[in-house]
């Protein structure tokens, strides 16, 4: 048995959902325990992709039962879309392998509306309200899904909260008035829909853990966008590290027994903020065409760079990360030589760990050190063995500067363009 989180190291797209849908062959419970459908993980099944926004990865094992758990805030028009969308293309989508938890809280039409008119160009979110609902979690002025399928219930928070979200939208941010008989009757018949996929996961989780069963937590964006540990404010709205699991699951921390990792090759970041080792040169654009780096959910170009190690050793740290799986190794083939960053320099002063706030560091500039590459295609290799040289020196230099052994290596989009170098069940 073994109870697993998986979370991304970076600023996320790292390939969480190839690595999730690949370890559901061994899994019994896949948990999502934060974030919305402003993250989206990416599938290649076959000749297939899947991209996937609310529901856990593992929902491709119709077999294998999935949680949305209590630390996602979840638009119920989406995520019914995401149902109808699976089911259209041949996967079994019922309450018997997908199952949404009662105290998950509700993405309202007016958190949609805030969040493109306030924080959309400010600090580059996806504009889905995701924000906007998590800051009416924290001030208790809420909806969740068990008010959702409970028209009484839904009624009467809207009646609540309704009127303060009416005067913002028009009064301070301009818009235009929203009608409340309009959304409660929509939001009504969506949770209708719904109710049979809500109840305690939390309950649930337990049982199969105590049972033996195998269990994945599945996380969304990255460790440098959490709320605390990321570069604040360009971060999301939820905790990202892996001590938010067991929050976001209702499950204690003892239950767990692994975290894996998930690293990219190299780097990349959508949106603004701080980026160390972004490339805007011909290097970072042909990462980012060999690399097929646009967003899963927004669409938007990645911004592209090395390897940073300061970035990586801090979300190791914050969340405990005892195996990694390194993804997208194969974009780094043709490349003569490869940098990676081991600091920062500022002056006269070499910064190692990640600081709370770049901007104190005008001047800030990466310390690179300079690998071999390879020039052979990787993408079909099967043995750790095969892979060249100066590809295996990479990931074992990657490995010493961590100091965490590298289970999974990704050499490619599709399930079985995977060496797996441990077994982490």
């Amino acid at each position: 048995m073994a109870n697993i989180i998986v979370l991304g190291t970076q600023w996320g797209d790292e390939g969480k959902g190839k690595i999730v849908d690949l370890l559901t062959e061994k899994t019994d419970l896949i948990i999502r325990f934060q974030g919305g459908n402003n993250a989206g993980h990416t599938l290649v099944i076959g000749d297939n992709k899947v991209v996937l926004h609310l529901i856990p990865s593992g929902i491709l094992h119709d077999e294998k039962l999935c949680l949305i758990g209590s630390g996602v805030v979840i638009d119920p028009a989406i995520l019914l879309d995401e149902i109808d969308e699976l089911c259209a293309k041949g996967h079994k989508i019922s309450p018997e392998n997908l199952m949404i938890s009662d105290r998950a809280h509700v993405i309202m039409p007016y958190h949609k509306i805030i969040d493109h008119a306030r924080d959309s160009a400010r600090i580059g979110t996806t504009g889905r309200g995701i924000g906007p609902a998590y800051e009416d979690k924290a001030r208790r002025a809420a909806v969740r899904m068990i008010d959702l399928v409970n028209p009484e219930l839904l009624q009467k928070r809207l009646e609540l909260f309704f009127d303060e979200k009416q005067a913002y939208i028009t009064k301070v941010l301009g818009g235009k008035p929203l009608d409340r008989d309009e959304i409660f009757n929509q939001y009504k018949e969506l949770g209708q829909r719904l109710k049979p996929f809500v109840g305690d996961t939390s309950v649930v989780a337990s049982k199969y853990i105590k049972a033996g069963k195998n269990t994945l937590f599945e996380g969304a964006q990255g460790g440098l966008l959490d709320m605390d540990y990321g570069t604040y404010p360009y971060v999301t709205s939820s905790s990202t590290i892996a001590g938010s699991a067991c929050i976001g699951s209702g499950v204690g921390p003892t239950t767990v027994d692994k975290v894996l990792g998930i690293a990219k090759a190299y780097t990349t970041r959508v949106g603004e903020g701080p980026f160390p080792t972004e490339l805007g040169d011909e290097t970072g654009e042909r990462l980012r065409a060999f690399g097929g780096e646009y967003g899963a959910t927004t669409g938007r170009p990645r911004r592209c760079g090395w390897l940073d190690l300061v970035v990586l050793n801090h979300s190791i740290r914050i969340s405990s990360i005892s195996h990694l799986a390194i993804t997208k190794l194969d974009v780094l083939s043709g490349f003569g030589s490869i940098k990676v960053c081991t600091g920062y320099r500022s002056g006269d002063q070499i910064i190692e760990h990640f600081p709370a706030d770049i901007e104190l560091y005008p001047d800030l500039e990466p310390v690179y050190e300079e690998l071999p590459g390879w020039e052979e295609n990787i993408a079909e290799v099967k043995v750790y063995d095969d892979l060249p040289l100066n590809c295996r020196k990479y990931i074992e230099y990657m490995e010493n500067k961590t100091g965490v052994p590298a289970a999974i290596v990704s050499v490619g989009p599709k399930r079985d363009q995977t060496i797996i170098r441990t077994d982490l069940f």
